[in-house]
C-alpha cells in the first residue's frame, strides 16, 4: 500500500491520500509517524472511520486522554442527545464557542495533550472550517531580544479564565478541565520532545506570566499569539464528511470557524495524552 503526501503552501501540514487508515499495515506506521513529526498536521480526506477505528488510529501515537466518562472519542456537536439543535445560551454551545479562539488542547490541565484527532461526520453548507497555526515558525521569526526575554518565562493556563473572557462563567466540575486545584504553569517556549524545535506555547488559555505585572503580561501574550496567527503561518481546512485530521498540540494552535448555528455540525474528537515528562506542568512535577 502506497500513500501520497502533498504539503500545504504554508510552513506545516500535509494532505495524505492513497491510504485507508482502517487497513494500515505495520510497515506503514513508521512512515506515518515520521510524516506527523515532519508536518505537525496530517489531513486524510474521505476516510469515513468508525469511532472504534478512529481510536485505533489515535493509539498509534500514544495513550488516549479520556475527556468525558472514560469515553475515548467524544462528539462535538450543536445537536443535543434528544435531537434538538441547541441555542447559543446553552452550556455546551458556550464551550464550543470557546473553541473558535486560538488554543492548544489541554494546556489547562496538569498534563497537556500531545496530539488531537478530529473527524467530520455532519458539515454545514457554510463555515465550520478548522484552522491551524505554526507556533514553531512564529518563534523562529521573532527578533533575538524578544526570544531572550521569553525563553525563561512561564505562564499559567486556566480554562476558567479563558471562558470568562467570552462571558461564560463556569463552576468547578461543570465539564472536563474545570477542576478544583492550582492551574498549571508551562514555559512560554516549549522545546518539542521529539524534534527539539522550540515553539511558542501560548493560546487563549495562557492568562498570566509568572513574576510579571498583569497588564504587561497581557500585552506580551497578545503579542505572541498575534505572531503565531500571521497569515503565512496559518492553514485552513474546509471539511467534507469522512475527513479526519491529526495534529501536534506541542507546536500548533488551532481554532474552529463560525457557522450557521441553526444547521447541524458533528465532529468526533479524540485526544492523545501528553508525555509524562515533557507535557507535565512545571508546578505539578
Amino acid at each position: 500500500m502506497k500513500f501520497k503526501i502533498q504539503p500545504t503552501d504554508v510552513t506545516f501540514g500535509a494532505i495524505v491520500s492513497g491510504i485507508h487508515l482502517s487497513q494500515l499495515t505495520s510497515d506503514l506506521l513508521d512512515d506515518i509517524k515520521e510524516a506527523f513529526l515532519k508536518y505537525a498536521l496530517l489531513i486524510f480526506p474521505g476516510q469515513n472511520l468508525s469511532s472504534k477505528e478512529q481510536v485505533e488510529f489515535a493509539k498509534i501515537f500514544g495513550e488516549i486522554e479520556y475527556l468525558v466518562d472514560n469515553m475515548e472519542t467524544i462528539p462535538l456537536s450543536n445537536r443535543s442527545s434528544n435531537g434538538r439543535i441547541m441555542s447559543d445560551e446553552e452550556e455546551q454551545i458556550k464551550l464550543l464557542k470557546g473553541n473558535e479562539i486560538w488554543h492548544t488542547d489541554s494546556s489547562y490541565m496538569p498534563r497537556a495533550s500531545k496530539a488531537s484527532v478530529l473527524s467530520a461526520k455532519i458539515i454545514p453548507d457554510f463555515g465550520g472550517q478548522t484552522e491551524w497555526a505554526d507556533a514553531r515558525a512564529a518563534y523562529d521569526s521573532l527578533e533575538k531580544h524578544i526570544k531572550e526575554k521569553i525563553d525563561t518565562l512561564n505562564a499559567t493556563h486556566n480554562y476558567f479564565v479563558s471562558q470568562a473572557k467570552i462571558g461564560h462563567q463556569v463552576k468547578v466540575g461543570a465539564a472536563y478541565g474545570f477542576y478544583e486545584g492550582k492551574p498549571p504553569i508551562y514555559p512560554l517556549v516549549k522545546i518539542h520532545p521529539e524534534t527539539n524545535r522550540p515553539a511558542l506555547y501560548v493560546g487563549r488559555h495562557a492568562c498570566n506570566i509568572i513574576g510579571m505585572p498583569e497588564d504587561e503580561a497581557e500585552e506580551l501574550l497578545l503579542f505572541l499569539n498575534a505572531q503565531i496567527v500571521k497569515s503565512q503561518f496559518v492553514w485552513q481546512h474546509s471539511w467534507s464528511p469522512g475527513d479526519i485530521a491529526i495534529w501536534d498540540n506541542r507546536c500548533l494552535l488551532h481554532r474552529a470557524r463560525p457557522f450557521d448555528s441553526s444547521k447541524e455540525r458533528l465532529m468526533m474528537h479524540t485526544r492523545i495524552r501528553g508525555n509524562e515528562i515533557s507535557e507535565t506542568a512545571l508546578n505539578y512535577r
